[in-house]
């Protein structure tokens, strides 16, 4: 009985330890590699204002998530800097934060304000991004969002 007390005890040890070091997936949309940004290059979205897939020869990890990027200059910004590359709400739709729930963005959706890049959903029946740019007021999108933020950062939904 006491070996398999000491086995459960070594096996929940064990887990919570692996647990610990995996990425937090509720603030970061990322696949099951940690790869942030379905691929796509950060340092293309806020430097070059363009979509781009990352290569993996060019890859850096920033807060156990992993991003891409299309050349060593990217990378060699993006290690210079993380911080300043890392998507907004954890790469999740900034229309959805902001209206209370994450969704999963088109990487090819996006907008670039004040020195920050923004996802947004897109498919057949909704288009975020033009939703958010309709309401013709990004400061209280942002606002709300990021309010929002603070809360579904610690939530899967």
């Amino acid at each position: 009985m006491k070996q398999i007390i000491k086995s459960s005890i070594l096996v929940l040890s064990f887990l919570m330890m692996a647990t610990g070091l995996a990425q937090d997936k509720k603030a970061n949309n990322i696949d099951n590699s940690n790869i942030a940004l379905q691929g796509y290059s950060p340092v293309s979205y806020l430097d070059l204002g363009i979509a781009q897939k990352g290569l993996k020869a060019y890859k850096s990890e920033y807060d156990k998530v992993v991003y891409y990027f299309t050349s060593k200059e990217q990378k060699a910004a993006f290690d210079k800097n993380p911080q300043k590359y890392a998507p907004q709400y954890g790469g999740f739709c900034a229309f959805g934060v902001y209206a209370g729930a994450k969704f999963r963005p088109d990487p090819n959706k996006f907008i670039v304000k004040d020195g920050k890049y923004f996802l947004y959903l897109y498919n057949l029946e909704l288009d975020a991004q033009q939703l958010w740019l309709a309401e013709k007021n990004h400061n209280k999108l942002v606002k709300v969002a990021n309010t929002n933020w603070k809360k579904l950062k610690t939530t899967y939904n």
